[in-house]
């Protein structure tokens, strides 16, 4: 079974990780830096988050203008 996060357009994952990056990661970016970070730990938290919530996520993202 593959993880749903690799079938995200490109354009719509970069969204997501920024997004998820700045509310779940923001204490963690203060702590030990921005770059610290990486994008497989940022999949891993979208996955944890689940399809539901990502479709939501992007749906707003894309009528808030972020992409």
């Amino acid at each position: 079974m593959g993880s749903f996060v690799q079938g995200l357009k490109p354009e719509e994952l970069v969204m997501l990780r920024r997004i998820v990056k700045r509310i779940h990661f923001q204490h963690f970016d203060r702590k030990h830096g921005g770059m610290f970070v990486t994008d497989s730990m940022l999949d891993q938290r979208i996955e944890a988050i689940g399809p539901e919530v990502v479709g939501r996520m992007v749906r707003s993202g894309v009528d808030g203008g972020l992409l």
